[in-house]
């Protein structure tokens, strides 16, 4: 369980809807996150959270300044200064946004998830303070994406943002709209394109039956290709005449998709993807190309898990 020591801070709007969400912990990873949530909350109009969570009390250490150290010293007053700090982040990066703070007594993992079902967007850096030397990505980022009830934007300091283009990965699945969605308003908003990609092997996908029932079953030449042209069409179809400012360029490419949406997301200004797609197992709330995306991708990441019915 939670509780939540929100500071005094200006009423959001409730008009503008849900807020953005960012997660902080004092590690530069989480303020580079600041600044983009900030952006993000002027872009979508609404307000920001910041949101630190101060795990010590369960743990029973004690909290308050030492007898022996200075006065504004302690681990309550430390994850104050921590939240003090982002929340001037905020401010300076967006300057007309509302920004509202609290300090959240749990466990990151719980309670951000529990934030997650009230915001429009929640974003993290890709490692904080508590991350094991060696990982690229932290545990919350991986967590989150695989419960958040919004989507998630995972945020990497050293990312270059090249020409700004959303990168969505596509594979035809259910799953995958609200990742087409949200890369479309995404884009729409920062005034990009989208290279809508979308990679298939040899065992990804199902040859198509012979028309003669009577003759061996074999595709003709180019028919895997061809239909996999077609999945992507009929995937993104609708949506350029719902953002017709929005440039969309479709590339389909036989070979994997981790290593292809890898290599397109070098220069990007965002990568895109559904938790899970058609090729994931039943019962895992997050695929291999979304965790190998996580870790290895050169742009932010935003993982789009699907509304629940």
């Amino acid at each position: 369980m939670t509780t939540s020591e929100d500071a005094p801070s200006p009423e959001p709007d409730a008009s503008a809807g849900p807020p953005v969400v960012v997660g902080v912990d004092g590690s530069a990873s989480a303020l580079h996150a600041v600044d983009t949530a900030a952006r993000e909350a002027a872009l979508r109009g609404c307000s920001l959270r910041v949101v630190h969570v101060f795990v010590w009390p369960a743990l029973h250490v004690p909290l308050g300044p030492s007898a022996l150290g200075p006065a504004e010293g302690g681990l309550r007053n430390l994850a104050r200064q921590t939240v003090t700090e982002a929340v001037q982040r905020a401010r300076a990066a967006a300057p007309d946004v509302t920004v509202t703070q609290a300090v959240v007594n749990g466990e990151a993992l719980t309670a951000l998830e529990a934030e997650s079902r009230s915001a429009r967007l929640i974003v993290v850096g890709s490692r904080g303070m508590g991350g094991f030397i060696g990982l690229l990505v932290g545990s919350t980022a991986v967590h989150l994406s695989a419960h958040s009830h919004c989507p998630l934007l995972v945020v990497r300091e050293q990312s270059a943002q090249g020409d700004g283009r959303v990168v969505l990965g596509v594979d035809g699945s259910p799953a995958g709209r609200a990742a087409i969605d949200f890369a479309f308003a995404h884009a729409a908003l920062h005034g990009t394109g989208i290279l809508a990609l979308h990679a298939w092997s040899d065992w990804s996908v199902q040859a198509p039956a012979p028309a003669d029932p009577a003759e061996p079953y074999a595709a003709e030449p180019g028919a895997l290709a061809a239909g996999e042209e077609r999945l992507l069409a009929e995937s993104m179809a609708g949506r350029a005449a719902e953002h017709p400012d929005v440039k969309v360029e479709h590339r389909v490419v036989k070979g994997g998709a981790r290593e292809a949406l890898i290599a397109a997301s070098e220069g990007a200004g965002l990568v895109v993807v559904g938790a899970r797609g058609r090729g994931g197992f039943t019962g895992l709330l997050l695929g291999s190309v979304s965790q190998a995306l996580l870790h290895h991708a050169h742009s932010p990441v935003a993982v789009v898990r699907p509304a629940a019915p």
